[in-house]
C-alpha cells in the first residue's frame, strides 16, 4: 500500500512540475520578448493551469501525509526495514575510540631538558 502511495506520489510530482512549466509567465520576469506569446492560443488555457496546479499541489500534500501515517501507525514496509537495520545495529560490536587495546600503549618519554650553552 505505501508503495504504491509513493508511487502516486512521484507521478503527481513529475505532472506538476509539467503544469508549472507549461504556464506562460504572468509578470514576464526575465523574459526580453516584444510581445506576450500564448502557447495555446486561447486565454483561459493559463487558468485551467493554474487551477490544475493548486489541485495536483493539494494531492501532493495529502499523498505525502497518507504516505507517512499509514507507515508510522500500521508498520508498513518502512518501519519494518527500520526495525531490522535496527536491530543489525545492535548487534554489531561498537569500536574503541583510540582504536586496539587501551592497555597496550605505553605513554610517551617526557623530553629531556634543554641545557644553555652559551657563555656570558
Amino acid at each position: 500500500m505505501v508503495t504504491f502511495l509513493i508511487i502516486l506520489l512521484i507521478i503527481a510530482c513529475v505532472a506538476l512540475g509539467l503544469f508549472v512549466l507549461v504556464q506562460n509567465p504572468k509578470g514576464g520576469g526575465l523574459a526580453t520578448g516584444g510581445g506576450s506569446s500564448n502557447m495555446f492560443g486561447v486565454q483561459r488555457t493559463g487558468d485551467v493551469l493554474e487551477k490544475g496546479s493548486w489541485i495536483l499541489l493539494t494531492l501532493i500534500v495529502v499523498l505525502t501525509l497518507a504516505v507517512t501515517t499509514i507507515a508510522k501507525t500500521s508498520g508498513g514496509t518502512a518501519a519494518v526495514g527500520n526495525s531490522a537495520i535496527q536491530e543489525r545495529l545492535n548487534k554489531t560490536p561498537s569500536p574503541s575510540p583510540l582504536g586496539g587495546n587501551l592497555n597496550s600503549t605505553k605513554p610517551a618519554a617526557p623530553a629531556p631538558a634543554k641545557t644553555d650553552s652559551t657563555k656570558k
